[in-house]
């Protein structure tokens, strides 16, 4: 889905917390007192910190552009050799790890020890992917915002996980997600406010 983006004033231009390289959880789902809460979670220092979404740009620097591969599989990602800005959900030191992670949800909160992840909306220049790869090598589709959204990825409680990040222009995307979960005692259902993360994709 491609929309205008309103530019932020320099005022505020210049309290965001810019992440371009290193390991970052862009999602951290918590549970305290009854609430669902997503977080950003800064882990390239030790402790990490923890902002909120709307305070954080997150990068993938030109060092992540890489052509799309020959292989139809990967036809969700555009045309063969088209360029895509890719951040891998292997570690690669020049550029950023981003992750999910469910790690601060204690077991026993949630139905099925799971919470689950919901990619709602995307703005931006063109379409954004997450997958991972099954054991043949081929890649297992997880969020295309060009097939139709909400997509789900669910998280087993105390998991922290990484998928390969795709985005298939330069620019700058916002991604809409919140998270839900059954309560364990009495079955009812709790969602999180919904959250933007913005994400600028450097040409």
């Amino acid at each position: 889905m491609t929309a205008a983006l309103v530019a932020a004033s320099p005022a505020e231009a210049s309290c965001l917390i810019t992440i371009s390289e290193g390991h970052v959880d862009a999602v951290d789902v918590e549970y305290e007192d009854g609430v669902l809460d997503l977080l950003v979670h800064d882990e390239r220092t030790e402790p990490g910190a923890e902002y909120a979404p709307a305070d954080v740009v997150l990068v993938a620097k030109k060092e992540s552009a890489t052509p799309v591969p020959a292989d139809p599989v990967y036809a969700f990602l555009g045309a063969p050799g088209a360029t895509i800005y890719l951040l891998p959900e292997t570690q690669n030191e020049n550029v950023l790890w981003p992750g999910l992670s469910a790690e601060e949800i204690e077991p026993g909160a949630f139905v099925n020890n799971t919470v689950s992840i919901r990619f709602k909306q995307v703005i931006g220049p063109d379409g954004v992917s997450l997958f991972t790869f099954n054991p043949d090598g081929s890649p297992h589709k997880l969020v295309d915002s060009e097939d139709g959204l909400p997509d789900v990825v669910t998280l087993q409680a105390g998991a922290h996980v990484h998928e390969n990040w795709a985005f298939e222009k330069a620019g700058t995307y916002r991604i809409k997600v919140d998270a839900t979960a059954k309560l364990a005692a009495g079955g009812a259902t709790v969602t999180s406010a919904p959250v933007w993360l913005t994400f600028t994709v450097q040409k």
